[in-house]
């Protein structure tokens, strides 16, 4: 039998559009973001990636800079602030989450240091990187597809 080449994309991007964020706050709030731009599947429960990113956030308002060892430790103690299951937080995800973020360029590294994106906030990120960018670049390609079936 012949083989059948697997289709990988060379990138990808999932959107989701949800109600407004008028009466979202801090974890609710960034979990819905996490669901709108496909870092976080609908109804998973298994939303650690939430936790990475609002510690990276927090440690942004006073520009700091964080190793993947003080992240896991401060996902923890987020985790059991908020009295949620210890899910996820195993070395090796919480870096896993990290490549997640970076390859959004919601997050970039430095000297084994992982910060948001130059300290921006996160719309000018969205704006610059992942719309005018990253998003622009997948759809001038379906374009071609497209444009291929005349």
């Amino acid at each position: 039998m012949p083989k059948i080449a697997k289709d990988t994309p060379l990138s990808e991007i999932t959107l989701r559009r949800y109600e407004k964020p008028t009466n979202l706050k801090g974890r609710d709030l960034i979990r819905k973001l996490c669901l709108s731009i496909g870092l976080l599947q609908p109804g998973d429960s298994r939303d650690v990636i939430v936790d990475v990113l609002n510690v990276l956030l927090n440690a942004k308002k006073e520009k700091k800079e964080l190793s993947s060892e003080e992240i896991e430790k401060l996902v923890i103690a987020e985790r059991k602030k908020h009295k949620l299951p210890m899910i996820g937080i195993a070395p090796s995800n919480i870096r896993r989450q990290l490549k997640r973020l970076k390859d959004l360029f919601l997050i970039e590294s430095i000297a084994n240091s992982y910060r948001i994106t130059e300290f921006e906030s996160l719309q000018t990120i969205f704006e610059e990187r992942i719309e005018k960018y990253y998003l622009k670049s997948i759809v001038d390609r379906v374009k071609e597809y497209f444009s291929s079936l005349k």
